[in-house]
């Protein structure tokens, strides 16, 4: 039976001194942004839009009296993102996965990050004019001759939810991929011998133990997916704002930082819930 020994006092001070530089980088740049963020948005917007005293509730009232539709539409658009990279990527992840030449399973890994090796704020402007009026999928529609008229789905919900998926499916299937690949079909073969069918393995088998992947998968999407704003601001224009583009509207200009800063910080409440779901569920389960 191994035994542990108790770290003396000097690997303590030691280790605390390694740790010092991290904990000094993120108390600069991560705990005081958020005291501050927080700080301002119990003050009352004074002139220029800065945050001035008194202190006050109204920013927050404000966010869940008047705002409450983009905080919605926000929490909306972002599940269906995930919900939609979930039913592309599981399957595409598991046809990866189970690929036994290793150089497809590498061109396909390869295809995957591929689009990381280009600037998101590029992607989303290819993205803008593949959808535009004049772009490839009405050109391509209409020389078919499946429409008559240009479709409308640039500064679309639609087009939002579209460049969204394109955006963070990588995000998605590459923690699914992960599981998958370490997955030990043996328990199919198993469950087959006990009589399960192809469908009854997979949700009783195969699902239950890839699910720490499908958990990261949704954390990695779900969460900046809620924050989004390149996305939303080229793609969606005045039909697609969400809580991202409703902060920066407000610390632009004239606006009101501490109406911003609390938007930001009921932002930064849905992220906390979503990672204490993760902490909850996927930590248990060792993703």
């Amino acid at each position: 039976m191994a035994s542990t020994v108790a770290p003396t006092r000097k690997e303590k001070s030691k280790g605390f001194l390694l740790a010092l530089p991290a904990i000094l980088w993120l108390g600069l740049f991560f705990v005081l942004p958020v005291i501050i963020v927080v700080f301002v948005s119990f003050l009352t917007r004074g002139r220029g839009g800065a945050g001035v005293l008194p202190f006050t509730f109204a920013n927050y009232e404000r966010v869940f009296n008047v705002f409450a539709g983009v905080l919605t539409d926000s929490v909306w658009i972002a599940f269906q993102t995930t919900v939609i990279c979930l039913v592309i990527g599981y399957p595409l992840a598991f046809f990866i996965a189970t690929r036994k030449k290793a150089w497809m399973r590498q061109l396909a890994f390869f295809m995957i990050i591929l689009p990381f090796w280009t600037n998101f704020l590029v992607r989303t402007y290819a993205l803008q004019t593949i959808m535009g009026r004049e772009g490839t999928v009405n050109s391509l529609l209409q020389s078919l001759g499946t429409i008559t008229e240009p479709l409308q789905i640039l500064n679309t919900p639609t087009a939002v939810l579209i460049g969204l998926v394109y955006g963070y499916l990588p995000f998605m299937v590459l923690p699914i991929y992960a599981s998958v690949e370490r997955f030990d079909f043996r328990y199919v073969e198993a469950a087959h011998d006990l009589g399960a069918n192809d469908l009854w393995a997979f949700l009783r088998v195969v699902l239950p133990m890839t699910l720490p992947g499908v958990i990261a998968g949704f954390i990695l999407v779900f969460i900046p997916t809620i924050g989004a704003f390149v996305t939303p601001d080229l793609l969606g224009g005045t039909q697609g704002i969400m809580i991202g583009n409703l902060i920066n509207q407000q610390f632009k200009g004239q606006g009101n930082q501490p109406l911003g800063s609390a938007v930001s910080v009921v932002m930064m409440a849905m992220v906390l819930m979503a990672l204490l779901v993760y902490v909850r569920f996927g930590d248990r389960r060792g993703v």
